[in-house]
């Protein structure tokens, strides 16, 4: 018993943890996305790539995005992180 007993707290764990809990990125001016999906399909790249994209904002912070290319080969935005041109 003390042995499930861990197994199942760490499972109740897991259980509470989800994607679908944190909100869709939204395309911003720069995005591959931005004002819909690019014009050209990725046809040669495996379902479930990665993309990447580095471009500049308004305010001149470098922005990093991480797409994956979904089985109908649009591209869906997963990971932004937004930080200053030259890092510290």
């Amino acid at each position: 018993m003390k042995a499930l007993l861990p197994a199942l707290f760490a499972g109740a764990l897991v259980a509470g943890c989800s994607s679908a809990d944190t909100p869709a990125l939204e395309s911003i001016p720069g995005s591959i996305t931005y004002g819909g999906q690019p014009r050209t399909k990725l046809t040669k790249s495996p379902v479930g790539s990665a993309v990447y994209s580095q471009f500049y904002n308004g305010t001149g912070q470098r922005v990093e995005e991480t797409y994956i290319l979904q089985p109908d080969r649009s591209l869906k935005l997963v990971r932004r992180e937004i930080g200053p041109d030259f890092p510290d």
